[in-house]
């Protein structure tokens, strides 16, 4: 899923939505359009996949961080809220056990997408993505379910976050789902930057910049506090639309009964998984709590 958030640069400053329509004056990224590399990925080695411990994006199971803000639907405000918790269950993607995310994602304080999403890290602390399965929703009802895994319908991984982020590196594919169009890519934006959210006040952020072929002239910046993880998303580009605002309100470790709760509810998307994508989520084992795994 990919959410914005408004901001000039890598200020912290948040423009008045009429800027939305205006060009921004920040330089587009150019997409690159090669996909995921099967070279890369199989050069790296996966010995205990899902510690997820890189100070950019540490994955703990019962960690659950909520973004909230606004976007624009022509002339309409609407308020958006994500709700992002790693989950104590672990999925083998393409022979790479994976800890599974489970989000949800609110419009007007209805729920308009669940997703499952994988990620596993290797050996020198990048973190891949593995795939991801979104259900989206119209009136309480699946629309749509446009997910993809590596190894299925030549969907390949890809970088979420590198083990050492550094200025003017080459982009990095985030994945790559041709069946569905997913084609994210990746860089470092900024370094050491300053920014302040409802849950805490952050040093050192790292701003890392993604954008998609299929959406020139847009794009995203993704702030990353170090042992945090992602506590504000912006946005980028002369085409931009949406003008999606969206800040950490909330950090908390769930207790062993909202776990439970969550574990539930996301077995119980991946039972849909398996019923309304047989082709695709069907060729993977199901997933299984950390503890049973082991």
């Amino acid at each position: 899923m990919r959410v914005r958030a408004l901001l000039v640069g890598v200020s912290v400053a948040v423009l008045p939505l009429t800027a939305c329509r205006e060009k921004s004056p920040t330089t587009a990224a150019t997409a690159v359009v090669t996909p995921a590399s099967a070279d890369d990925f199989a050069a790296v080695a996966f010995h205990d996949s899902t510690t997820v411990d890189n100070r950019w994006f540490p994955l703990v199971p019962g960690s659950q961080m909520t973004w909230a803000g606004h976007a624009l639907d022509d002339e309409d405000r609407l308020e958006r809220k994500v709700v992002f918790t790693v989950t104590d269950l672990v999925k083998e993607i393409d022979g790479v056990p994976s800890v599974v995310i489970w989000e949800l994602d609110y419009t007007d304080g209805e729920l308009e997408e669940a997703e499952l999403a994988f990620f596993a890290q290797d050996d020198a602390g990048t973190v891949w993505h593995m795939g991801e399965y979104p259900e989206e929703f119209d009136d309480g009802e699946i629309v749509k379910h446009p997910g993809w895994v590596a190894g299925v319908e030549d969907a390949l991984p890809g970088i979420h976050m590198p083990a050492s982020p550094a200025l003017e590196t080459p982009s990095y594919a985030q994945g790559w789902g041709p069946a569905v169009g997913w084609d994210d890519r990746g860089d470092t934006y900024a370094l050491g930057e300053h920014t302040c959210t409802k849950v805490d006040c952050y040093d050192g952020v790292l701003v890392n910049r993604e954008f998609s072929r299929s959406e020139p002239g847009a794009f995203q910046l993704k702030y990353y506090a170090p042992g945090v993880g992602n506590v504000r998303v912006g946005w980028g580009g002369p085409n931009e639309e949406e003008c999606e605002v969206l800040v950490l309100t909330e950090r908390v470790m769930l207790d062993a009964v909202a776990l439970a709760e969550v574990r539930d509810a996301a077995l119980a998307q991946e039972k849909d998984a398996y019923r309304l994508s047989p082709s695709v989520y069907g060729a993977t084992p199901p997933a299984v709590q950390a503890s049973a795994s082991t």
